[in-house]
């Protein structure tokens, strides 16, 4: 069986087309231009705003014409993830998915799920001749996985529709009706260069086989961060042994936890470091053995002769990437099982001279989010670095008189025998943002089951889909008159 034999094949056909579209973060004109002539082919009205979002239009269904506008919204852009042994250019192949019992997956990348089955479902509702709707609108954004750019530079004025249904979120028979608000942070430090000493050893440290996933759904999960992993084993061989920096990356996105991190150092004992190494990733993997299985951490040689960090500096880098805030800052004293306030250390690079730690902080709690800000800002500055906070913005606060979710609630019990559950959510949903735009609104968020977004385990549970599909359109033929 491949995605070509699922049902409902309307939802899995336009889900496959735009698994063929390149469209990683900031490079969504190829899924933009798709949109555009999809809308063409399909006779929808369909234009883009001055800064790149696509907005369709689609009348109402006879006898709908008077209900309130329903705006169906999702995102362009993917995070662009896969395992290190992978072959694959995200500017330029398609995403390759294979079937595996009720699962869908990609072969050793990002599926895309997020949030390409949120547009499938929405372009569903514009091509289908039996759903039974009034004015809908479709709002695809650009840019939402590293900034929310396209949500932030939406202007007032250009949709015309009363309720917005976000259909980002992951948990198929949970409506979410709030979300976290988030920070990027961006830590940069210098350091002394100096030659490689004279009979040391060059060894490079490998961290591998983290879970990794998304830094705001898993970070309540307390999986591995691998650059964490690398500075507390590499700080621990600093405490036993010489040992200096040459070179750290790991990596490679603000809002995925980071699943490897790679490191050269320089050792004046060879056998002595590599016992130490062995001995502390032996520690880690019994850790770390129910969250991330497969945790391992390789040391091999290399032939580095290149510039290293001194002691001192090795030392004091190390400490900051420790001593940084990561993971699970506070859990919510009022919604149980929420993360209110989180770090993940996402990107960490050591080389040439210079370190960078790059970070995405998120709490529902803006005074929170700032003493996180506090703290990390005070870690770095002891280090001797510099920090900054770019692109900030609120969380979206529950509005537990909205009509859109009376509705949602009441055609879920009709259809599915039970209330779904009413949730608020520890990632960035666009709703926050976007209802600064246009505060009218009445909004709310669903969508299919999806597990590991943001790494190459992502996958989409196929039975979700076709539930999620009857479920929207029941509540689309159930919106109300103006």
């Amino acid at each position: 069986m491949t995605i070509k034999d699922l049902t409902p094949s309307i939802v899995w056909d336009n889900f496959y087309r735009i698994s063929r579209i390149p469209r990683p973060s900031k490079h969504e004109e190829k899924i933009r231009q798709y949109l555009l002539d999809w809308a063409a082919e399909n006779g929808v009205e369909a234009f883009t705003d001055k800064t790149g979002n696509v907005i369709m239009r689609v009348p109402a269904t006879p006898g709908y014409e008077n209900c309130k506008g329903v705006i169906l919204q999702g995102h362009m852009d993917m995070v662009p993830q896969k395992n290190s042994d992978k072959v694959h250019d995200f500017l330029t192949d398609p995403i390759e998915t294979k079937v595996e019992g009720d699962w869908l997956k990609a072969c050793g990348t990002t599926l895309g799920a997020d949030n390409g089955l949120g547009l499938a479902l929405a372009l569903a509702v514009a091509q289908s001749k039996d759903v039974e709707h009034g004015p809908i609108e479709i709002l695809a954004t650009y840019d939402e996985e590293t900034g929310m750019t396209g949500a932030q530079a939406l202007e007032p004025g250009i949709l015309k529709g009363d309720i917005l249904i976000n259909l980002d979120s992951e948990s198929e028979g949970e409506l979410y009706v709030g979300c976290a608000g988030g920070i990027d942070a961006s830590a940069t430090g210098k350091y002394e260069l100096q030659a490689k000493p004279e009979g040391w050893h060059a060894l490079c440290v490998k961290v591998k086989g983290c879970q990794g996933g998304h830094s705001g759904m898993d970070i309540v999960l307390y999986r591995a961060n691998a650059n964490k992993a690398a500075a507390r084993i590499l700080l621990a061989l600093s405490h036993k042994t010489e040992c200096l920096l040459v070179d750290v990356e790991g990596g490679t996105l603000r809002n995925a936890i980071p699943r490897e991190c790679f490191a050269t150092i320089y050792v004046k004992d060879k056998d002595a470091a590599v016992k130490v190494l062995d001995e502390e990733a032996a520690v880690l993997a019994k850790e770390y053995a129910q969250t991330d299985p497969d945790f391992a951490v390789l040391v091999e040689d290399c032939g580095c002769s290149k510039p290293c960090a001194g002691a001192a500096d090795s030392r004091r880098i190390l400490n900051a990437i420790i001593a940084c805030p990561d993971g699970v800052e506070r859990m919510s004293a009022s919604i149980h099982g929420l993360v209110e306030t989180s770090n993940n250390m996402a990107m960490v690079k050591v080389a040439d001279g210079e370190f960078f730690v790059k970070s995405l902080l998120r709490s529902s709690v803006d005074t929170a989010k700032q003493a996180l800000c506090d703290k990390m800002q005070a870690v770095f500055e002891l280090a001797g670095a510099e920090i900054e906070f770019v692109g900030g913005y609120s969380g979206w606060a529950p509005n537990p008189e909205s009509d859109i979710l009376k509705i949602m609630k009441e055609v879920y019990l009709r259809l599915y025998g039970k209330e779904p559950k009413v949730m608020a959510i520890h990632a960035g949903l666009e709703c926050g943002i976007l209802s600064g735009a246009y505060p009218h609104w009445d909004m709310i968020s669903c969508g299919p089951t999806l597990l590991s977004p943001h790494s190459p385990d992502e996958r989409a549970y196929i039975p979700s889909v076709a539930k999620v599909w009857d479920y929207l359109k029941e509540v689309l033929k159930s919106i109300p008159a103006k």
